[in-house]
């Protein structure tokens, strides 16, 4: 299952909308937990079509349990220094996503009062 995920996020990176549905199960549903909204299949491919920006995807982790694949993915603006990162648990049923909940997060900046209290360090990758 990891590897269809790769191909959907694949497909997300290069903005192959209409590919979107080939991984989604009939009755599929997804969720964007951090603004509240469910999408279908359909919604979820038009919603990310018409999203501002020309955005590119960046795997940086996945597990798979079981008939769950959790994926972490960097999302970034090529020349802007905009970006965030998602998790994605993607529940399978028979080979296609039955249910798909991400979680958004805003990439930025350690926040001035940590860093004068020499709390915790950058991440080095």
């Amino acid at each position: 299952m990891k590897n269809i995920i790769v191909e959907f996020w694949n497909d997300m990176d290069k903005q192959n909308w209409n590919e979107l549905n080939k991984y989604f199960s009939e009755g599929a549903v997804i969720n964007w937990h951090d603004t509240n909204e469910s999408f279908i299949p359909d919604e979820f491919a038009k919603v990310n079509e018409f999203y501002p920006g020309n955005w590119k995807i960046k795997i940086e982790r996945m597990e798979e349990i079981n008939n769950l694949v959790i994926s972490v993915v960097k999302v970034f603006l090529e020349k802007e220094k905009i970006s965030f990162h998602a998790t994605s648990f993607f529940d399978f049923e028979n080979g296609k996503i039955k249910k798909l909940d991400e979680y958004w997060g805003e990439d930025e900046e350690i926040p001035q009062w940590r860093k004068e209290m020499k709390i915790g360090r950058e991440i080095k990758i």
